[in-house]
C-alpha cells in the first residue's frame, strides 16, 4: 500500500465515495446535519434538535412553545444562513414542531 503525497479530510472522502455510488442525497443530508449547530449558535441549538431531512424539507424539534415562536420568526434567516453555509439550496423548508 502507497501512501499519498497530500492526505484529505475524511470528510472530503466520504464526499466523493457517496458521489459515485449514486448517494448525493444522503450526502447533501449528512453535510445539512452536520452545520446546523455552526449556523444556529449554541443557545439555539441547545433548544433543537433534528428530526430529519428528507425531499428539502428540515424537521427540527423544539424544546418548547416558547422557542418554536422566536423560531418561526427567524425561520426566514436561519434558511438563507443555512443554504449560504451549504453553498446550495438544499433545504427548502424548515419545520419547526
Amino acid at each position: 500500500m502507497s501512501r499519498t503525497k497530500n492526505p484529505k479530510k475524511i470528510s472530503a472522502v466520504v464526499g466523493d465515495m457517496c458521489q459515485v455510488l449514486g448517494l448525493t442525497e444522503a450526502y447533501h443530508q449528512y453535510k445539512t446535519l452536520q452545520v446546523w449547530n455552526t449556523v444556529v449558535g449554541e443557545a439555539i441549538s441547545g433548544a433543537t434538535s433534528i428530526e430529519r431531512f428528507t425531499n428539502g424539507e428540515l424537521f427540527i424539534r423544539v424544546k418548547n412553545p416558547a422557542w418554536r415562536m422566536e423560531l418561526n420568526f427567524r425561520k426566514q434567516d436561519i434558511l438563507i444562513k443555512l443554504n449560504a453555509s451549504l453553498e446550495s439550496p438544499l433545504v427548502e423548508r424548515i419545520i419547526f414542531r
